[in-house]
């Protein structure tokens, strides 16, 4: 399955990333199809620069962006993004039942204790 996500590039403490288009189970960093675009965070405002035509193409063929990626490209206007609408599950009331009452402990006979062990007499 093809996906279009993000390949990070640039030095440590500023990441820059390519959108490309990749296996979905080839590492993040591994080979890829294509390169479709880049995007630099750090800029401001963040710099984002996609080949749309190819975009189109790889998502017409069946290709899944990432929800980073869906976010820039709706950013982009490119695509509209899918909105998750999550319903909080209902919150289930029960009465509460009275507490059994408890169990009257059975009289049992005491177990019997461990004898201390008796202390070996040293012959001199």
């Amino acid at each position: 399955m093809l996906k279009l996500r993000l390949t990070r590039i640039g030095a440590r403490g500023k990441p820059a990333y390519r959108i490309i288009a990749a296996d979905s189970k080839a590492p993040r960093d591994g080979s890829f199809i294509e390169i479709l675009g880049h995007y630099n965070p750090l800029t401001n405002p963040e710099t984002f620069d996609i080949n749309k035509e190819k975009v189109e193409k790889y998502i017409k063929s069946g290709a899944q962006p990432t929800e980073t990626v869906e976010r820039l490209l709706a950013k982009a206007g490119i695509i509209e993004r899918k909105v998750k609408v999550y319903k909080p599950k209902p919150k289930v009331e029960t009465k509460a039942e009275p507490k059994a009452e408890p169990k009257a402990e059975e009289k049992s006979e005491p177990k019997a204790e461990k004898e201390p062990k008796a202390e070996s007499e040293k012959t001199t």
